[in-house]
């Protein structure tokens, strides 16, 4: 215990450098977010809805509102606002007509993407410059802190109050 004592203020010193860069990414991540949703002339929920149905195809309004962290009454709104901007279809679900299944219309992901292609291009220049052991270092953090968000999501939803043990 006491040879690895050299080397605790270094690892607790890149801790809090690894926490406020990831603080500081998601900050920036958000700016950019908010950018690109001005640009296309939506809120960052309607992005953030377009970028779900973009990964997933077609989801109910029940899955948008769970992953926008937005009410049934703010998602019907904002369907609403996207079939009418042309961007997205919603079709009664014939399995249980309650159900409204949303899907993006192919012929807007283009103009969904056009903002992101310089960002992605300087991402993968980026990418190129790491092994194959760092970019699976980094897709196994991501994999956990997006494991992390959420139970938090869920802890925050449920209305658990409780701190973190010490």
């Amino acid at each position: 215990m006491i040879a690895d004592m050299p080397h605790e203020p270094a690892r607790a010193s890149a801790i809090a450098d690894l926490m406020h860069a990831g603080r500081e990414t998601s900050r920036l991540s958000m700016v950019f977010r908010y950018a690109i949703a001005e640009r296309l002339g939506l809120t960052v929920s309607d992005l953030e809805c377009l970028d779900q149905l973009a990964d997933v195809g077609s989801a109910t309004a029940g899955q948008i509102a769970e992953r926008t962290n937005l009410t049934t009454g703010a998602v019907t709104s904002m369907l609403r606002r996207l079939q009418q901007a042309g961007y997205v279809t919603a079709e009664r679900d014939p399995a249980d007509r309650r159900r409204v299944i949303v899907t993006l219309r192919p012929e807007r992901i283009a103009e969904l993407e056009r903002p992101y292609e310089r960002f992605a291009e300087r991402a993968e220049q980026l990418i190129e410059g790491y092994s194959v052991e760092e970019i699976m270092l980094l897709v196994r953090h991501y994999d956990r802190m997006q494991a992390m968000y959420l139970a938090e999501l869920d802890r925050l939803r449920s209305g658990d109050t409780a701190q973190p043990s010490a």
